[in-house]
């Protein structure tokens, strides 16, 4: 089912005005015509803004980099009040941000709310991380020596964000480096560029609050010269930037050419297998919300379902009537389940990626249609689509970045673990089933192959205090808890010499 209505554009422009100011955001500053502040919700655009020249990103870059050589000396703790600020006020203005996360990536409200909830998670993460920058003490082989590990800060932070988590990234990012002691360069994506100034301002208003210096974070608006301007600068020692795996492709060598540091956080083809003793009540509630949650857009997003052959009529019939009774609509509106697809181009791919599995020998079960075509005919809204497949055909091995569930079939665990881990990506996975020695097989050396392994959980919602992250296409890197925090930083290995005498190691006489 649909509803029968979208908010009007004029109601859009005017929340996102009010949510602007709430947060502190000057858009009079900019104001331009090289970029477009759009809403998927009408897929109209809102206002027109300014885009970044190389210079501004130099200047940014150089601003970041001035403020970095006060914070890197502030003490620890006393940088985390700062993002203990930030954490206050992002909970004073969450509604607020929750309204422009909708306006630009059409989330519902409770996925909306959840991405902000994410921010302030985090910054109390980092706050207790500000005491817990730990090194260690190693014995030394040496009489009278110490021998040691501290951490320091790195320097200047790029971050290069996407349209699906316009905020959470950031901040999972951002707090924990300006704990570390970094400043940070943000290159939000286009589409949404104006929870990023909202975001901005809010940091340079705790900044202020806590007598922190200016201009730790920055943010430049552009599109792909904005993004390489900042992956090429000299003076920006890590890029954490998340997006699809050409993006990957195309920052990964620059950074690895000036021997900078990255974070990838790139695409996901999410699979989890459903066993014989699986609870159904919880797989199918657990999958549709993984493969229809934010219509399909989201990196750990369920993409294939892998199903065991006495149980897959019974899933497949589930999860067709769940599929068919799925709210699709204004995310604005209560009830609303499946917000828009961000835009065109990209309900494009999903037909194309239907299109293809179709020819490949599979099977549309139920949506891939549009709706409210009458209501919003600019707006891309789409009912979720269940299809099965004969084999993990060319298609399935891709990641189509829309709400298209692939359905296949397997006889025995170790058939399935192959099927799961035969794609060149690897960022979440998961495995619903009754019986432990399925769930330790599949969580072993040789289960999954994936960044974030599940049991009896969807593949998306992962918590902050986890590290972030996948392997092969995926990237390999890891932002957000757990000792994510040390690419933030750089190691020194430190040797004290107290003895008064010189002794080499490995028993190497230099004496004459």
């Amino acid at each position: 089912m649909a509803t029968a209505s979208v908010s009007s554009t004029d109601d859009i422009r005017d929340r996102a005005l009010a949510a602007l100011a709430h947060c502190g955001a000057e858009l009079a500053a900019f104001k331009g015509d090289a970029l477009a502040a759009r809403t998927p919700v009408t897929g109209d655009d809102l206002f027109g803004l300014r885009a970044d020249s190389p210079a501004d990103v130099d200047r940014a870059v150089e601003a970041a980099r001035t403020a970095f050589r006060t914070w890197r000396t502030t003490p620890a703790p006393v940088r985390g009040a700062l993002v203990k600020r930030l954490g206050e006020l992002l909970a004073e203005h969450q509604h607020d941000l929750a309204d422009l996360v909708t306006i630009e990536a059409g989330k519902i409200r409770s996925e909306a709310l959840g991405e902000v909830r994410e921010m302030i998670d985090i910054c109390d993460f980092a706050v207790g991380l500000s005491r817990q920058l730990y090194g260690r003490t190693m014995p030394s082989e040496r009489p009278g020596h110490r021998l040691m590990e501290t951490w320091h800060p790195l320097g200047v932070v790029g971050v290069i964000t996407a349209f699906n988590f316009p905020v959470a990234v950031w901040a999972w990012n951002t707090a924990v480096a300006l704990v570390c002691g970094d400043t940070v360069v943000w290159k939000p994506s286009e589409l949404t560029p104006l929870t990023a100034l909202a975001c901005s301002a809010l940091l340079d208003r705790a900044a202020a609050d806590t007598g922190a210096p200016a201009h730790l974070n920055q943010v430049v608006l552009g599109g792909y010269g904005t993004g390489e301007r900042l992956v090429d600068s000299p003076h920006v020692p890590l890029v954490s930037a998340t997006g699809s795996t050409r993006m990957g492709r195309a920052v990964g060598p620059r950074l690895a050419a000036r021997f900078a540091r990255s974070i990838l956080e790139l695409g996901g083809n999410n699979a989890a297998v459903v066993t014989p003793s699986a609870d159904l009540d919880l797989t199918v509630g657990a999958a549709v919300f993984a493969a229809a949650g934010t219509a399909g857009q989201r990196c750990t997003t369920l993409r294939r379902l892998i199903v065991h052959e006495d149980v897959a009529e019974t899933v497949v019939e589930r999860l067709t009537r769940a599929y068919r009774r799925l709210p699709v609509g204004d995310p604005f509106q209560d009830g609303t389940l499946v917000g828009p697809l961000v835009n065109e181009a990209s309900y494009a791919r999903m037909r194309e990626g239907l299109d293809r599995a179709t020819a490949e020998g599979g099977t549309l079960v139920v949506g891939g249609e549009r709706e409210l075509t009458t209501a919003a005919p600019r707006a891309s809204y789409v009912r979720p689509a269940l299809v099965r497949m004969p084999a993990q055909t060319a298609v399935v091995r891709e990641e189509t970045f829309a709400p298209v569930l692939y359905v296949l079939t397997y006889r025995d665990l170790d058939e399935a673990i192959h099927l799961h881990n035969d794609v060149p990506q690897g960022l979440s996975s998961g495995i619903f089933t009754s019986d432990q020695s399925e769930a330790e097989r599949f969580l072993a050396a040789d289960g999954a192959d994936c960044g974030i392994v599940n049991v009896n959980i969807g593949t998306s919602g992962a918590e902050i205090g986890g590290a972030f992250g996948g392997e092969k296409e995926t990237g390999g890197g890891r932002e957000s808890g757990s000792d994510a925090w040390r690419a933030y930083m750089r190691r020194a290995t430190n040797t004290v010499n107290y003895s008064g005498r010189v002794a080499l190691a490995q028993g190497v006489d230099f004496s004459q």
